[in-house]
């Protein structure tokens, strides 16, 4: 899986890239169809506590899975991100397992 991490508005530290490469490697051990994961940090200048965002897209076959949450920290931001991807990914593979393909293509040849 190639990882893409991206920062807009600020020069991250070597921990919080390290910790976000972390992350996004564990999100390896849900899917084995993951291509890509790109991540986007930002910090918004607003009078709010909660101005540090998290966005990422993971590429995957079919349809992309894309989540963005904010919080008080970059550290909080990509573990509730990284959260919402699991449940997507999650929720994509139960989809996925409801039909066998064996049953499909028996409907279909109406053996």
């Amino acid at each position: 899986m190639k990882i893409d991490i991206q920062t807009l508005s600020f020069h991250p530290d070597e921990k919080l890239l390290d910790f976000a490469e972390e992350k996004l490697g564990k999100l390896g051990q849900y899917s084995e169809q993951i291509i890509e994961a790109q991540m986007s940090l930002r910090f918004d200048r607003s009078a709010t506590r909660d101005n540090k965002f998290c966005q990422i897209r993971l590429v995957v076959p079919g349809y992309d899975l894309f989540a963005s949450k904010q919080s008080h920290s970059f550290e909080e931001a990509i573990l509730r991100t990284c959260e919402a991807l699991k449940q997507q990914m999650s929720r994509r593979k139960s989809n996925y397992q409801r039909v066998p393909l064996s049953t499909a293509y028996k409907k279909d040849l109406k053996l």
